[in-house]
């Protein structure tokens, strides 16, 4: 059967997204075109681009635990968590990954991005009093749009600022109050003061929410995060979200924190009721890293380690970098246009790496960014600062 013949398209139609080639005008002129590029099954550039921190994506016992989660789970959760999307591999890789971090319990969520929706959705919005959320001005785009979504206030505080926190907490006393922060931020791979984070909260009473996506399985005895290092892992007043997606290679996100926290975001996140359940291989793939990193607890200290050979190197040459606190590392570019190109020279001679530039950064200073990785051989080391200097822009 062929379906029914629909009315030609008048002029008002044809006309409804014309908009947007304004808006494609506008971003090429800026310079701020986004493209895909899909990368190679096979060997590919060197990758300094990726969040493959501890080279666990295609370590042979993680593929061998996703392709037999998929075998005995099916290819797909089949619904949202509370109908058919959980599964017993879900509920084990809670109770480790709770266990692991040093939290009460743990959910599992379809990505990192919708884990930090949930946390900040159901823990910013009360039915009976306006609650506030102090946000560092450096969060991810994902907790920036929790606070957008929360039934909340939001102020937005300076950098990693424990002092502005603290005014913006008694500007507004008496409000639950969510602080929310990155524990290492994406664009510069500096760390936050939790400790003095959560020491301000403490004497105005307000929960600390920490995004530890680039802190889990690099920071903290064994990889066990940044809250765990900084000893605030199982407070009663402290949540966590991690994504699975960076160290532990797979796919999906978590929030950790008291039991009566993740009760809460079961039957108020609306990113947990009406998503459909991380599928089974990622559970597994996740659930695999996490052994693996159990196993071979050095795994983040050598990730530390290139790290800060790779500022080294690039520092003693000449360049800008920020110090790294954990695994990434933050190259200056002298402006938009030239971090662009330097990223595209550095991928045509085999070399990927990213590329941060406004308005993506709030600080408005474009870079490359750069993140190691735990099996880096020293040669690739080398191999990969060469290709930065020798394509560096002049200065």
């Amino acid at each position: 059967m062929h379906p029914p013949a629909a009315a030609p398209p008048g002029a008002a139609a044809t006309a409804a997204f014309d908009w947007l080639d304004a808006e494609a005008a506008g971003r090429a002129a800026a310079g701020l075109v986004r493209t895909l590029r899909p990368r190679p099954a096979g060997a590919g550039p060197l990758d300094l681009a990726g969040n493959d921190y501890l080279g666990l994506t295609r370590h042979p016992e993680v593929t061998a635990a996703a392709a037999g989660a998929a075998r005995r789970w099916g290819a797909g959760a089949t619904g949202s968590r509370l109908v058919t999307g959980t599964t017993e591999l879900h509920t084990e890789l809670e109770r480790e990954l709770a266990e692991f971090c040093g939290f009460e319990a743990a959910l599992v969520f379809s990505s990192g991005y919708a884990a930090n929706l949930a946390a900040l959705t159901a823990l910013g919005g009360h039915r009976d009093r306006p609650g506030l959320i102090v946000s560092d001005a450096g969060n991810h785009a994902s907790l920036v749009d929790g606070c957008r979504l929360a039934r909340a206030g939001t102020t937005v505080v300076g950098h990693a600022d424990p002092d502005a926190v603290d005014r913006a907490l008694a500007a507004g006393p008496g409000r639950p109050a969510l602080v929310v922060t990155d524990s290492v931020f994406s664009v510069d791979g500096d760390a936050a003061p939790l400790a003095a984070l959560a020491a301000v909260c403490r004497e105005r009473g307000a929960a600390l929410v920490v995004d530890d996506a680039h802190g889990l399985g690099v920071l903290g005895p064994g990889g066990r995060g940044a809250p765990y290092g900084a000893g605030l892992a199982g407070a009663p007043d402290v949540v966590a979200t991690v994504t699975l997606s960076k160290a532990l290679g797979s796919q999906g996100g978590a929030v950790l924190g008291p039991a009566r926290v993740i009760e809460h975001l079961v039957n108020a996140a609306r990113t947990f009721i009406f998503d459909t359940g991380l599928a089974p291989a990622a559970a597994g793939a996740a659930l695999a890293s996490l052994r693996l990193l159990r196993r071979e607890p050095e795994l983040p200290g050598r990730v530390r380690r290139v790290a800060a050979e790779l500022h080294g190197r690039l520092t003693g040459a000449g360049l800008t970098a920020a110090r790294p606190d954990a695994a990434v590392v933050s190259v200056r570019a002298p402006s938009p246009e030239q971090a662009l190109q330097w990223a595209a020279d550095c991928r045509s001679e085999g070399l990927a790496v990213g590329c941060f530039r406004p308005p993506s950064v709030p600080d408005g200073i474009s870079r490359l960014r750069l993140t190691a990785r735990a099996d880096l051989t020293e040669r690739e080391v080398t191999e990969a600062v060469a290709i930065i200097l020798r394509t560096a822009p002049a200065r």
